[in-house]
């Protein structure tokens, strides 16, 4: 599966656009880490067990994307976002989109 950010892929001919798709999850950290996470917030710094969340859940909205994608008999998504957003404090939601085509 090529997965692009741009609407062409270089050197490839799209010959079907299959239909734009869309995958997410929610994903949030335990209570403890929600605690630690809080505190490094007073004193500043990268709260690693959120950067850490956040990949996962990139990762796996991603997969979900590219599996949806392979279903329909896709095989690129072009112009691929992601779109974040806060459900409740300490869980997000993720989801990637793009178009799905069919590339020669």
């Amino acid at each position: 599966m090529i997965i692009v950010t741009t609407e062409q892929i270089p050197g490839k001919e799209i010959k079907e656009v299959v239909g734009v798709l869309s995958a997410g999850t929610v994903q949030s950290k335990n209570f403890g880490k929600d605690i630690g996470a809080g505190l490094k917030g007073l004193v500043g710094g990268e709260m690693k067990s959120y950067t850490a969340m956040m990949e996962e859940a990139r990762e796996i909205a991603l997969n979900r994307l590219i599996d949806k994608a392979s279903k329909v008999g896709a095989n690129a998504i072009v112009g691929m976002r992601f779109m974040t957003s806060s459900i409740i404090q300490g869980a997000s939601e993720v989801i990637a989109y793009g178009t799905a085509v069919v590339v020669e």
